[in-house]
């Protein structure tokens, strides 16, 4: 009988540095997301926060209207503009892994 035995280690290295890249890659998405958010009287800003490590929320009952691009200042909304920001973190922090 043959047996075969595979080596780990280098893929659960690789596990243990991408572990803790949601919640790196959120950190910076949220001050992205704060900043895409259109101002007025500040409260849409002011409202929108992180919740947990994975979680960005717009807690505010006319987000919707805003993500939509009812706002000049924001025709994309601020989901969209994130979630390119997102994206882009991502392969760039990815890419930095041995």
């Amino acid at each position: 009988m043959a047996k075969i035995k595979v080596d780990t280690r280098d893929f659960d290295k690789l596990m243990g540095q991408l572990k803790d890249l949601p919640g790196a890659v959120m950190k910076k998405a949220e001050p992205n997301m704060v900043k895409n958010t259109p101002i007025d009287s500040g409260n849409a800003r002011s409202r929108t926060k992180r919740r947990g490590e994975t979680k960005i929320v717009a807690d505010y009952g006319y987000a919707g209207r805003l993500d939509d691009g009812w706002s000049k200042q924001a025709p994309k909304g601020f989901t969209a503009p994130t979630e390119d920001f997102i994206e882009d973190e991502v392969a760039r922090q990815v890419g930095r892994i041995d």
